[in-house]
């Protein structure tokens, strides 16, 4: 028999081992019933780091592999986290399905980050993957697992909406003042700019805010999508040859930038028949301590409120206090003098623990994860609707013509908002 068909504890590969699989495996420390035992990185060095990470948390005795299939391949491996930046994601969910259908391995889930796909093709494909591959598919949407925003949400739907009615307006922003990578940062690789990297993450966690407890995401039905983009910064001569000297001359925003400012307005049918709305906006060009996440949920009689820099912890370090720079205190850290918000436990605070425990006792239950691939197309279809609305200053009706097979101007390196 083998080893995670036990049931009571999951072997778990990681695809990846950059910024976003460190996240992972920093909160398996919180995460019960199983073990990080692989990870697989085509830079051997990042995979070993990752690896030795795992081993020193005491989450696993991670081993390098070689590829995907032969990681996919042990028997002790249960379930595949993938890691693998957005323009890697589509053949390595290939490669994960080519295993399992030809019996080369036994998996019972996969894990996918954000966003499924760069459009709502890739995203599609991702589903129809794990559907070949009769793979539970679980999408790591981290905020709608954040504590803050599980906690309150329950609190407001038992109270507020149980005595005053629904909520009718949900809101959330996620700035910071720019990505890590530099293929982050190019249109094509990525599949656009703030509005598919980020955005996601605020559409899902407002759509999450006004679905009722218990119910899937798709009672919302959507109505009509309004949005605008800009690249407000990182255009400017000084800041575009900051990116060009940090991708090795690759980044070129005077000519081919991505969006570093998006906003949309969504409205969706509640089953009631009431429009509710949504209201994000996101930005890589927010120059404050770090990282800010910010939601509120508003209905007749209440209103909920997070703000993670408004962090239960504060230090302060005068101007004699220089040290080297790094994101020690909050992700994506600006400053390391003044007095700065810390956020005691990234992993715990924006979700990454809750959402891997659920994940986790998901697969060894042979349940489908409630934050699954099909969420994951339905943000693929908001955003995509999302640059269309942006690229024809129009509000576009929902689900509008040749949705499946658009691709944003900005993710066909054709968007420059300067040559208007």
């Amino acid at each position: 028999m083998s080893h995670h068909k036990s049931k009571t504890n999951l072997g778990i590969g990681i695809i990846g081992g950059g910024f976003i699989a460190r996240f992972h495996i920093k909160s398996f420390v919180g995460v019960r019933d199983a073990d990080i035992l692989g990870v697989f990185d085509p830079d051997a060095k990042r995979a070993r780091e990752a690896c030795a990470l795992a081993k020193s948390l005491g989450v696993g005795e991670a081993k390098p592999y070689a590829s995907i299939t032969a990681m996919a391949a042990d028997p002790a491996i249960g379930a595949l986290w993938v890691c693998a930046p957005n323009f890697t994601r589509g053949e390595v969910m290939e490669e994960i399905a080519a295993a399992v259908v030809s019996g080369k391995a036994e998996l019972g889930g996969v894990a996918c980050e954000k966003p499924l796909g760069r459009n709502v093709g890739e995203a599609k494909k991702m589903l129809a993957l794990a559907e070949k591959a009769h793979l539970l598919d679980g999408y790591l949407e981290n905020q709608v697992f954040a504590p803050a925003v599980t906690r309150g949400k329950e609190i407001v739907w038992a109270r507020g909406a149980a005595i005053a009615g629904p909520p009718y307006l949900a809101r959330a922003a996620e700035e910071h003042s720019g990505p890590h990578m530099p293929w982050f940062w190019e249109g094509t690789l990525q599949g656009g700019g703030v509005l598919n990297d980020m955005m996601c993450h605020s559409v899902e966690e407002a759509r999450f805010m006004l679905t009722p407890p218990g119910e899937t995401r798709d009672v919302l039905i959507p109505v009509s999508v309004t949005a605008y983009t800009n690249c407000l910064k990182w255009q400017e001569p000084k800041y575009a040859a900051v990116l060009k000297k940090n991708s090795g001359g690759k980044t070129d925003y005077l000519n081919r930038p991505a969006e570093d400012f998006a906003r949309s307005l969504l409205e969706f049918k509640s089953r009631d028949g009431k429009i509710v709305v949504v209201e994000t906006t996101t930005s890589w060009c927010y120059v404050g301590a770090g990282l800010r996440l910010s939601m509120e949920l508003l209905g007749p009689e209440y209103a909920l409120q997070i703000n993670t820099l408004d962090a239960g912890l504060k230090i302060f370090f005068s101007r004699e206090v220089k040290g080297k720079a790094g994101e020690d205190l909050v992700e994506k850290q600006n400053a390391e003098i003044g007095l700065m918000p810390v956020v005691a436990d990234e992993a715990i605070e924006y979700g990454y623990t809750a959402e891997n425990r659920h994940m986790v006792q998901s697969f060894l239950h042979g349940v489908r994860p409630e934050e699954n691939f099909r969420d994951g197309v339905a943000v693929a279809e908001l955003l995509m609707a999302a640059y269309m609305s942006a690229e024809t200053g129009k509000t576009v009706a929902f689900p509008p013509k040749g949705l499946d097979d658009f691709i944003p101007a900005v993710a066909r390196g054709k968007w420059n908002p300067k040559k208007k």
